[in-house]
Formats: C-alpha cells, sequence, structure tokens
C-alpha cells in the first residue's frame, strides 16, 4: 500500500470536485437530458459526451506513452458486465460518478442508484465471479 499524503488527497478531493461541477453544469446529471442523449434526440449532450471520451482518451494516452504496460488476459465477464452496466445507466441515468454528483446536487433518487451499484458489486464478487470464475480483482491491480 502506498504512502498516500494529506497534499495527495486534497489534491483528489479538488479534482473529485471539479469534476462533479463540471459533470452538473454540463447537463450530464439530468436524467431527462441523458435519457435524450441514449435516444440519440440530444445530438448536442451526445457531441459533448463523445467530446468528454475524446479529451479523456488523449489525457490516458499522454499519461501512459512512455510507461510500460502490464497486459492483462481477456476475462469473459467483460461484455456481460458492459452489457450490465450500460443497462443500468440507462435505467437510472447515472453511472457511479453521476450518482455522486446527483446526490450532491440534492437528488435523493441517486441513493436508490447507489444502493444499486453497492449491490451489484457484492452481488458480482460474492456470486457471479466465483461461479463462472471470473477475475474480482480492481482497475490497475
Amino acid at each position: 500500500m502506498q504512502n498516500t499524503s494529506i497534499k495527495q488527497y486534497f489534491l483528489h478531493a479538488l479534482l473529485g470536485i471539479a469534476m462533479g461541477l463540471i459533470l452538473s453544469l454540463g447537463g450530464l446529471a439530468d436524467f431527462k437530458q441523458v435519457h435524450e442523449l441514449f435516444l440519440l434526440q440530444n445530438i448536442p449532450m451526445l457531441l459533448v459526451f463523445a467530446g468528454a471520451i475524446g479529451l479523456s482518451m488523449i489525457g490516458f494516452f499522454t499519461l501512459i506513452k512512455d510507461r510500460n504496460r502490464a497486459t492483462k488476459k481477456y476475462n469473459s465477464g467483460t461484455i456481460p458486465g458492459s452489457i450490465m452496466f450500460g443497462v443500468g445507466w440507462a435505467m437510472t441515468g447515472a453511472c457511479p460518478s453521476i450518482a455522486l454528483v446527483q446526490l450532491g446536487e440534492g437528488q435523493l433518487a441517486a441513493l436508490v442508484t447507489i444502493v444499486g451499484i453497492i449491490s451489484g458489486i457484492w452481488i458480482y464478487r460474492k456470486i457471479a465471479a466465483p461461479s463462472f470464475q471470473l477475475d474480482t480483482g480492481v482497475c490497475g491491480e
């Protein structure tokens, strides 16, 4: 386990708050707008989302270009897990970070989404993963 300083926690907190503000101000915490995004009825929101993905990709590739990346064997649970994640996101209008932003905005229905996320992770780790011999590790391990 790494020794993390108060300074690093503070920096992470600031980045998290900035991300939450950007997501909130960008309308990505609004269920109606996210729903329209998935129905391809809100093209500006789709472009904002695609732009965020593109910028994130550039950022990650910039950060890791000089590092040796560990290769990980393909996990057979990736496709079903991705589908379940997408269905949950479409149903609730929130991925994990958006659910926290919604809660910060005072949308108490986000608690249902957060409980669903935690329950899904628990079910996966305790029931599904051992049954299908899937990886229960965390990203980056």
